[in-house]
């Protein structure tokens, strides 16, 4: 089985920043729409991006970007209008002087009732707030720290429940999907399951669980938002 190895003389940080993904991946990885996904990154006309990319030409996101966008998921989850979005952006940005302020540790932990502005910032504790509070949990319980970043995605109900069996690691397969707790490679159990390989003659190879390998197989297959 996979074991995790650290990426020696590479800081975390730097691993955070390095533009890694595709337009196209970051949809498939964020379950979202590419078409929202580019309006997210590059704007338009006379609006400005609600994330800064790694890289602009040619647009390639990094790991933080991802968690930015997957943040910024469950709170469109809601309707929340993109301008006030963008408002609430300034202001963390104001307040945590960060590049990416909404998913800083300040904000994940002392934060979280931060967000919505609409002539000053409406805590989400608020009577009327609790359902988007409890959204924006749910989500941000998917970034995790122990205490490197890392990001367990949505594979199929975007729940509470919904197993942590994907995890996304810049450790890790140079942040490419792998199944938590090793370093085996989510592609490649779909590549060889297409292969008519067996589900529990992967598993008995890698030494995981049969239902490891099927999750895996769902991350892969699921279609690509459009």
């Amino acid at each position: 089985m996979g074991e995790r190895v650290p990426v020696a003389g590479v800081r975390m940080r730097n691993l955070e920043e390095i533009p890694a993904y595709g337009m196209v991946e970051a949809a498939h990885y964020l379950r979202v729409p590419r078409k929202t996904l580019e309006y997210w990154v590059e704007g338009k006309s006379s609006q400005p991006a609600l994330i800064q990319l790694a890289s602009v030409d040619p647009p390639r996101f990094s790991f933080a970007n991802l968690l930015e966008c997957h943040v910024l998921t469950a709170i469109r989850t809601h309707n929340v209008k993109v301008h006030r979005v963008r408002r609430a952006l300034e202001t963390l940005r104001g307040k945590f002087p960060s590049r990416h302020p909404l998913i800083d540790r300040e904000f994940l932990t002392d934060g979280l009732d931060l967000f919505i502005q609409e002539g000053g910032l409406v805590n989400l504790v608020r009577s009327g707030q609790l359902a988007m509070r409890e959204v924006l949990e749910i989500y941000l319980r998917r970034i995790e720290r122990d205490p490197r970043i890392r990001f367990f995605p949505f594979v199929t109900r975007k729940a509470a429940d919904e197993p942590r069996i994907v995890v996304i690691d810049p450790q890790i397969s140079f942040g490419r999907p792998v199944i938590a707790g090793t370093s085996i490679g989510t592609a490649i159990i779909a590549s060889r399951f297409e292969a008519r390989e067996s589900i529990q003659g992967l598993a008995n190879e890698y030494q995981i669980t049969p239902g490891e390998i099927e999750e895996a197989i769902r991350w892969e297959t699921q279609p690509i938002a459009a």
